[in-house]
């Protein structure tokens, strides 16, 4: 995941309309809270989980990453204490990882963090959660 949002295309103010979409969703979300890569796909009307790790790859730095997350709970490779200290900041529902778990990583309680959209209609300008 990027730490900025500079690419080989430039700068934030030429990030494609998807993009900027995915973003906006991710900035929704609550804290302590989750949305799958299918959830914001599947709220935006368009793309697929794939895009939107894409995205959240290029361009989601400035955002809190750390909500989008896999549908497994598992905690994004190479950014996991990163994530987890949000996570328990946060509040954010984890299941401790049992003995046999690579690292001893918890994951995310996904049944409890898990985060539909509800009550997010007019929080973000160009996103429409009904499409």
């Amino acid at each position: 995941m990027s730490e900025d949002v500079t690419t080989d295309h430039g700068p934030a103010a030429g990030l494609p309309e998807y993009a900027e979409r995915v973003l906006a969703v991710a900035e929704l979300i609550p804290p302590g809270r989750v949305m799958t890569y299918g959830d914001v796909a599947e709220w935006l009307g368009e793309g697929g989980p794939r895009q939107v790790g894409r995205v959240m790859a290029l361009y989601g730095g400035p955002v809190p990453w750390w909500r989008v997350v896999r549908a497994d709970g598992a905690l994004l490779p190479g950014h996991e204490l990163r994530a987890l200290d949000h996570y328990r900041d946060e509040g954010t529902p984890l299941r401790e990882a049992g003995r046999g778990a690579d690292g001893h990583l918890p994951r995310l309680d996904m049944r409890r963090a898990r985060w539909d959209g509800t009550g997010a209609d007019d929080a973000a300008p160009g996103v429409n959660p009904h499409t």
